[in-house]
């Protein structure tokens, strides 16, 4: 059953996301090589917290960090722990928020240092298929128009691998609603979008092949060929005037400016 949301509920959710978003900005001004997943994760736990907020991550269905941190190989779903970053690396950071009821949800990649010119390319083709995604998360258009603007951008056009186990979804009270939304797909096909909805849009996307592996400690899920993945993120609330991005990458890159140590993408 697809949930939608009131005016005042939309609001309500573009505060969840603007703190998310506020969250990373953190991250980008801490991220340098040496730092470990877990300090940016402890910082991550007390800032959203500081702010009468909740992680949306940690517990659930027994997640025990407040961000999901997956570099280089890591598709999504990587636990922090106390291995320093280092120079090169590619990180995705997938960050949740429960308040006032309702879940904020975006992700995004950080180039750490000198990274090879290959994984840049992928980074910056993944959020532009993100926002080929969103441009088409239109009332009266299906989920897989959304799906097909993501898969043919990557992958028809770019040659690389888009993940098919792992999928956006509806986001609201509940951290996941239905529907799913693939990264994969074809053109009108899937739910019909109406006013009022509001999808998490991710792709994921790998340098090289889409298959993925998962590990033993439940969560992390890696590229089987270990080449390196990108992970954008945002919520969207579906309009009659087109989409509305709840959350905001624009707050993340404005911090990613004050480190030298990561580099811009898009």
């Amino acid at each position: 059953m697809v949930f939608f949301k009131t005016p005042a509920e939309v609001e309500l959710m573009r505060e969840c996301n603007t703190l998310v978003c506020e969250t990373h900005a953190l991250i980008a001004k801490e991220l340098k090589p040496g730092v470990t997943g877990k300090e940016l994760d402890r910082l991550a736990e007390s800032f959203i917290r500081d702010h009468q907020a909740e992680p949306g991550f940690k517990g659930y269905q027994n997640f025990p960090a407040t961000l999901c941190i997956s570099p280089n190989e890591q598709v999504v779903h990587g636990i922090p722990n106390d291995n320093p970053f280092k120079e090169g690396d590619v990180i995705s950071f997938d960050c949740g928020v429960l308040k006032n009821g309702f879940y904020g949800d975006a992700a995004f990649t950080f180039l750490l240092g000198d990274v090879d010119p290959a994984a840049v390319k992928l980074c910056k083709v993944t959020r532009e298929s993100l926002n080929l995604g969103i441009q088409a998360a239109r009332v009266g258009n299906k989920v897989g128009d959304i799906s097909y603007a993501i898969q043919n951008y990557a992958e028809r056009l770019h040659g690389y691998g888009v993940v098919r186990e792992l999928v956006g979804h509806g986001v609201g009270r509940n951290l996941h609603e239905p529907p799913e939304v693939p990264n994969f797909g074809r053109r009108g096909k899937g739910q019909r979008l109406k006013e009022g909805m509001v999808l998490a849009i991710e792709p994921m996307v790998n340098l090289g092949t889409r298959r993925i592996k998962y590990h033993k400690d439940g969560w992390t899920v890696t590229t089987k060929d270990r080449k390196v993945s990108a992970h954008y993120e945002h919520s969207v609330h579906i309009t009659r005037r087109g989409p509305d991005i709840l959350s905001n990458h624009d707050i993340i890159d404005q911090a990613i400016k004050k480190n030298d140590y990561i580099m811009q993408v898009g």
